[in-house]
């Protein structure tokens, strides 16, 4: 059994980037890109107005102002800003020569349409200037970045409509178990639904993996080395759910060293999920997960995310905020880092969710995020400091 550090640490060092590809700038959402994206152009690419209003020079606001031209957006100015005069001008359209100021139209009084006077004493220039927001041949988002809806606008912006991204990793979904019934069936004596495997189906497609759900294996050796053969004929990663303990009926093990897997760990010093494998066959990996869901979730966010990313070629942190506890939090046994599910509450306080161990299905419903208890500690007291890591 290894410390999860050491575990994380061997997955990481086991990833080999995924190769690239093209794809249209819309569909790039949560991928990652492969290339610096540079600006062709300066963003405003020319000097425009931040507000509906005139157009005027400011040494001129107190004055009665003739308006000489209305420009609307899309269109350029034709007449120049003179003195004691102003053009009326819309949102995002071109600022006429001469002008240094905008004065907003409800500062505006009308004499008529031709004159107008401002009404008060001090203003605004409600200028955007030329390049203030993006300079020509500035990066505008960096290789390795994990594109969100507001990079999206980048793109667009920069005019990089195909952009060159990771290709998508692959994941191969396998559950393992005689007890186990799809949730379309209402399971008899001794049968529970297939439930990790749609979550992590969902957790994967979450952070934009293709995934390949390969369905049930039955606890015999022979459909398990077969399974388990197809879905390293289709996945980068392969992810059994159950089979991976000590009991009579747990081929996993024995079954992926048989085909060339080598295990690089078996357990992990953490709670839930110590029966944890993790193998490596070339250019593929495999992850034997514990069958209780609670384990199954938590060690994907803890391993097989990091992994993912890591073959994408993004640099994943993941998103931990520093609150003070509710309550207390205490345990019996303090021989593994503990993870623990937990709320926020409207006061920015912690609080561990009712939580009965790792077939407890229902725990992280509510769940913002996850806390460590780590190796030796058994107490978190009221307005201690916790990291919480959000799920």
């Amino acid at each position: 059994m290894i410390q999860f550090k050491e575990a994380l640490e061997i997955v990481e060092q086991s990833a080999q980037k995924v190769g690239t590809e093209r794809i249209n700038f819309i569909e790039s959402l949560n991928r990652i890109l492969a290339e610096d994206i540079i600006s062709d152009i300066e963003m405003p690419p020319f000097d425009k107005s931040a507000v509906d209003g005139y157009a005027c020079r400011k040494e001129d606001i107190a004055n009665l102002l003739d308006v000489i031209e209305i420009i609307p957006a899309g269109k350029m100015p034709v007449k120049k800003i003179g003195k004691n005069q102003c053009s009326k001008i819309m949102t995002g359209a071109p600022v006429p020569s001469g002008a240094d100021t905008i004065i907003m139209v409800e500062d505006v009084e009308e004499f008529d349409k031709s004159k107008i006077r401002y009404a008060r004493e001090k203003v605004r220039n409600n200028i955007c200037y030329k390049g203030e927001d993006i300079r020509v041949n500035t990066i505008l988002l960096e290789k390795g970045t994990l594109i969100k809806p507001q990079h999206i606008a980048l793109l667009a912006t920069s005019g990089a409509v195909k952009p060159l991204v990771s290709k998508k990793v692959v994941v191969s979904i396998i559950s393992t178990g005689d007890e186990l019934v799809e949730p379309d069936i209402k399971p008899g004596l001794s049968q529970i639904r297939n439930s990790n495997a749609y979550q992590l189906v969902a957790q994967a497609e979450n952070v934009g993996v293709r995934v390949d759900y390969a369905g049930i294996v039955p606890d015999n050796e022979v459909s398990t080395r077969r399974m388990i053969e197809s879905a390293f004929a289709t996945g980068d990663i392969v992810l059994l759910t159950g089979g991976v303990s000590m009991g009579d009926f747990d081929y996993v093990p024995k079954v992926l060293s048989e085909l060339g897997v080598e295990i690089k760990f078996s357990s992990v010093a953490v709670q839930p999920g110590r029966p944890t494998i993790f193998g490596v066959k070339g250019e593929q990996y495999i992850f034997g997960l514990p069958g209780n869901p609670v384990s199954s979730f938590v060690q994907f966010e803890l391993l097989v995310k990091p992994l993912i990313y890591k073959l994408s070629g993004y640099n994943y942190h993941p998103l931990n905020i520093v609150l003070p506890m509710g309550n207390d939090y205490s345990r019996k046994r303090s021989d593994r880092l503990s993870w623990l599910p937990v709320k926020i509450d409207n006061k920015g306080e912690v609080l561990p969710l009712e939580y009965h161990g790792s077939a407890h299905l229902n725990a992280l419903t509510e769940a913002d995020g996850l806390i460590a208890v780590p190796v030796g500690q058994t107490t978190l007291r009221k307005g201690e400091l916790v990291h919480v890591r959000q799920i």
